[in-house]
């Protein structure tokens, strides 16, 4: 029996290692996102696996990433309008919004809500997968809280608004502008911002249909909520 004790103490210090050193991997790979873009990330990865199946051939993604600076500050609070209203309050988590998504996942009896921050959003899009269970949501949480502390806020949107995916195979702000409107992501207009905001929930979905009715609706919601999100002023370096 002492034996047995012996063992499981040293497998549960082996399991203990393993994850501080992901947690550590997590934290240096923001750490080098402070000052230099991905060159990918894991949900670019997936698509990049999913479509050279569709297609039966390597397929390139439209990923241009630019400063937060060639961002129309109308597309910041769009997305800020549309995912996270209060990015600028939270350090990472929307407890509130948690507890909401818990309630519904324990009413629907399976994970169906998430509560997201656009932190997490970003950790996901980072490094996770799109699959829904607690486990991935506890280490999305994680990667947040780290993410907060080396990234901070700014960075963060800037990040989110350069990988977020736009359309199959599209991501960033500014291959969204270009291919959507025919302008740069400091050209978008309120109204387009609007749109682009509205068709994150179904990138993809919406690239296939285009300007659903539903996608219209939503689109001014979004546009009537963006004068309510305010863009603290960017600390000097």
């Amino acid at each position: 029996m002492t034996r047995i004790l012996r063992l499981a103490r040293r497998l549960l210090l082996a399991m203990l290692l393993l994850a501080l050193l992901l947690q550590a991997s997590f934290a240096l790979r923001l750490w080098v996102y402070q000052q230099h873009p991905p060159e990918h990330t894991a949900f670019m990865r997936a698509a990049v696996q999913r479509l050279a199946t569709e297609h039966g051939a390597p397929v390139t993604l439209d990923y241009r990433w630019v400063p937060l600076e060639q961002i129309a500050p109308s597309l910041q609070r769009a997305v800020l309008a549309a995912e996270d209203s209060r990015f600028f309050e939270h350090g990472g988590i929307d407890w509130e919004g948690l507890r909401h998504a818990w309630e519904r996942n324990r009413d629907a009896g399976a994970p169906v809500a998430g509560g997201s921050t656009l932190t997490q959003q970003l950790a996901k899009n980072l490094f996770l997968s799109g699959s829904r269970s607690y486990l991935r949501k506890g280490q999305e949480a994680a990667i947040a809280l780290m993410a907060e502390v080396i990234l901070g806020k700014h960075r963060i949107l800037e990040m989110y608004l350069n990988v977020a995916e736009w359309g199959d195979g599209l991501y960033g702000a500014e291959a969204a502008a270009q291919h959507y409107f025919n302008v740069s992501a400091a050209e978008l207009s309120p109204l387009q911002a609007a749109e682009l905001a509205a068709r994150l929930p179904r990138p993809r979905y919406y690239a296939e249909h285009g300007v659903t009715p539903w996608l219209a609706r939503y689109r001014q919601i979004i546009l009537a909520r963006m004068d309510q999100i305010a863009l603290p002023p960017r600390a000097a370096p």
